[in-house]
């Protein structure tokens, strides 16, 4: 049997991805060293990271189409002072919940960890940055595949 030709199928879509970013943020806000980093945290934060990483993964580009791309998601961590403490913690709590709420396979579960080790990278990075930091043009939104980063 082959993989789906995109993560974001074989993840299970839309509805996977929500419960993944309910459970994940439901783990965040309960953590004494990473909710302090979520304080202004949202419902709709949880659903522009699913519609994100339906995108990222091989989704619809509602993110881009409605929210602001990629331009919008970096300008969104700025002035944040993400660690890497920060980032390890961030990546225990989403282990936990792509274990939870992925199927069963590992090839998929590990591709989709490994974006989140290469975008937390980044978002650390931005993070250092005070807001009102002009970031340039990042590009369009990453994708993400069975291979990795997308050219």
């Amino acid at each position: 049997m082959t993989e789906p030709e995109s993560l974001y199928d074989a993840i299970g879509g839309m509805p996977v991805l929500r419960k993944l970013a309910s459970a994940f943020y439901t783990q965040v806000l309960q953590d004494p060293l990473l909710a302090p980093v979520f304080a202004n945290f949202t419902a709709e934060h949880t659903d522009h990271v699913a519609v994100w990483l339906a995108e990222v993964f091989g989704g619809p580009a509602e993110f881009t189409a409605h929210v602001g791309g990629h331009q919008h998601l970096l300008h969104s961590h700025l002035g944040l002072g993400i660690t890497e403490e920060h980032r390890q913690r961030w990546l225990e709590l989403m282990a936990v919940a792509v274990e939870q709420e992925l199927p069963e396979n590992e090839l998929l579960r590990q591709r989709v960890l490994e974006y989140f080790d290469w975008g937390t990278k980044i978002a650390v990075e931005v993070s250092a940055l005070p807001v009102g930091t002009d970031l340039g043009e990042p590009g369009s939104s990453p994708r993400w595949g069975w291979s990795g980063l997308v050219p």
